[in-house]
Protein backbone atom coordinates (compact mmCIF):
# COMPACT_ATOMS: atom_id res chain seq x y z
CA UNK A 1 0.00 0.00 0.00
CA UNK A 2 1.59 3.41 -0.75
CA UNK A 3 1.12 5.89 2.43
CA UNK A 4 -1.97 7.66 0.75
CA UNK A 5 -3.73 4.65 0.92
CA UNK A 6 -2.70 3.88 4.37
CA UNK A 7 -3.46 7.65 5.35
CA UNK A 8 -7.00 7.52 3.97
CA UNK A 9 -7.50 4.01 5.69
CA UNK A 10 -6.48 5.90 8.94
CA UNK A 11 -9.10 8.83 8.10
CA UNK A 12 -12.13 6.75 7.56
CA UNK A 13 -11.12 4.52 10.74
CA UNK A 14 -11.68 7.83 12.82
CA UNK A 15 -14.35 9.02 10.72
CA UNK A 16 -16.19 5.98 12.78
CA UNK A 17 -16.43 7.44 16.19
CA UNK A 18 -18.62 9.91 16.79
CA UNK A 19 -16.61 11.90 20.23
CA UNK A 20 -13.20 11.95 20.68
CA UNK A 21 -13.35 10.10 23.80
CA UNK A 22 -13.54 7.12 21.46
CA UNK A 23 -11.16 8.27 19.30
CA UNK A 24 -9.11 8.38 22.12
CA UNK A 25 -9.62 5.51 23.39
CA UNK A 26 -8.74 3.73 19.77
CA UNK A 27 -5.36 5.53 19.81
CA UNK A 28 -4.41 4.02 22.89
CA UNK A 29 -5.14 0.63 21.40
CA UNK A 30 -3.12 1.71 18.43
CA UNK A 31 -0.75 2.26 20.48
CA UNK A 32 -0.57 -1.04 22.54
CA UNK A 33 -0.19 -2.48 18.93
CA UNK A 34 3.13 -0.65 18.32
CA UNK A 35 6.04 -2.28 17.24
CA UNK A 36 8.11 -2.16 19.83
CA UNK A 37 11.74 -0.74 19.91
CA UNK A 38 14.31 -3.03 21.42
CA UNK A 39 15.80 -2.07 24.24
CA UNK A 40 18.73 -1.47 22.80
CA UNK A 41 17.66 1.95 20.89
CA UNK A 42 16.44 3.35 24.06
CA UNK A 43 18.53 6.11 24.00
CA UNK A 44 19.25 9.78 24.21
CA UNK A 45 20.03 9.25 20.42
CA UNK A 46 16.72 8.31 19.64
CA UNK A 47 14.71 10.34 21.84
CA UNK A 48 12.11 12.92 20.46
CA UNK A 49 13.66 16.76 21.07
CA UNK A 50 10.31 18.57 22.00
CA UNK A 51 7.86 16.09 23.39
CA UNK A 52 6.52 16.23 27.03
CA UNK A 53 6.43 12.73 27.04
CA UNK A 54 9.63 10.36 26.61
CA UNK A 55 9.12 8.89 22.55
CA UNK A 56 12.02 6.99 21.09
CA UNK A 57 11.98 6.04 17.63
CA UNK A 58 14.64 3.89 15.60
CA UNK A 59 14.85 3.51 11.59
CA UNK A 60 16.25 0.81 9.69
CA UNK A 61 16.60 0.13 6.39
CA UNK A 62 15.17 -3.39 4.80
CA UNK A 63 14.95 -3.80 1.37
CA UNK A 64 15.54 0.13 0.61
CA UNK A 65 12.28 0.62 2.43
CA UNK A 66 12.63 2.46 6.06
CA UNK A 67 11.35 0.30 9.43
CA UNK A 68 10.47 2.38 12.11
CA UNK A 69 9.89 1.08 15.83
CA UNK A 70 9.23 3.16 18.56
CA UNK A 71 8.05 3.62 22.28
CA UNK A 72 6.94 6.31 24.56
CA UNK A 73 5.99 6.24 28.14
CA UNK A 74 2.73 7.38 27.66
CA UNK A 75 -0.07 5.94 26.19
CA UNK A 76 -1.89 9.12 23.82
CA UNK A 77 1.86 9.53 22.49
CA UNK A 78 1.97 5.69 22.47
CA UNK A 79 -1.09 6.24 19.89
CA UNK A 80 0.13 8.98 18.15
CA UNK A 81 3.51 7.54 17.10
CA UNK A 82 1.65 4.15 16.33
CA UNK A 83 -0.41 6.23 13.98
CA UNK A 84 2.53 7.59 12.18
CA UNK A 85 4.69 4.82 11.59
CA UNK A 86 1.72 2.80 10.31
CA UNK A 87 1.42 5.80 7.79
CA UNK A 88 5.44 5.62 7.04
CA UNK A 89 7.21 2.27 8.16
CA UNK A 90 8.01 -0.23 5.11
CA UNK A 91 8.19 2.72 2.86
CA UNK A 92 11.04 4.02 0.38
CA UNK A 93 12.89 6.83 1.38
CA UNK A 94 11.86 9.13 -1.33
CA UNK A 95 7.95 8.83 -0.78
CA UNK A 96 8.26 9.67 2.97
CA UNK A 97 10.42 12.69 2.27
CA UNK A 98 7.48 13.77 -0.64
CA UNK A 99 4.29 12.58 1.93
CA UNK A 100 2.09 14.85 2.80
CA UNK A 101 0.83 14.89 6.52
CA UNK A 102 -2.77 16.34 6.08
CA UNK A 103 -4.00 13.30 7.04
CA UNK A 104 -3.45 14.05 10.83
CA UNK A 105 -4.99 17.99 10.21
CA UNK A 106 -8.32 15.24 8.57
CA UNK A 107 -8.61 13.51 11.61
CA UNK A 108 -8.70 16.63 13.74
CA UNK A 109 -6.04 15.07 15.80
CA UNK A 110 -3.69 18.47 16.50
CA UNK A 111 -6.66 20.46 17.34
CA UNK A 112 -7.56 18.08 20.13
CA UNK A 113 -4.43 17.79 21.48
CA UNK A 114 -2.69 19.95 24.38
CA UNK A 115 -0.02 22.58 22.65
CA UNK A 116 2.42 20.63 24.23
CA UNK A 117 1.43 17.40 22.60
CA UNK A 118 0.84 19.14 19.12
CA UNK A 119 4.23 20.72 19.15
CA UNK A 120 5.79 16.75 19.78
CA UNK A 121 3.42 15.42 17.03
CA UNK A 122 5.40 17.66 14.69
CA UNK A 123 8.93 16.84 16.11
CA UNK A 124 8.30 13.13 15.45
CA UNK A 125 7.10 14.04 11.65
CA UNK A 126 10.11 15.62 11.65
CA UNK A 127 12.20 12.84 12.80
CA UNK A 128 10.52 10.57 10.82
CA UNK A 129 11.41 12.55 7.48
CA UNK A 130 15.06 13.62 9.01
CA UNK A 131 15.58 9.46 8.85
CA UNK A 132 14.22 8.98 5.65
CA UNK A 133 16.36 11.82 3.96
CA UNK A 134 19.40 10.51 5.78
CA UNK A 135 18.66 6.88 4.20
CA UNK A 136 17.74 8.34 0.91
CA UNK A 137 21.06 9.92 0.57
CA UNK A 138 22.70 7.03 1.55
CA UNK A 139 20.66 4.98 -1.37
CA UNK A 140 21.83 7.60 -3.87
Amino acid sequence: MTIKEIQENIVDEFSMFDDWMQRYEYMIELGKSLPLIDEQYKTDDNLIKGCQSKVWVHAGLDNDKVVFTADSDAIITKGIIAILIRAFSGQAPKDIIEADTGFIDEIGLKEHLSPTRANGLVSMIKQIKMYAIAYQTQLN
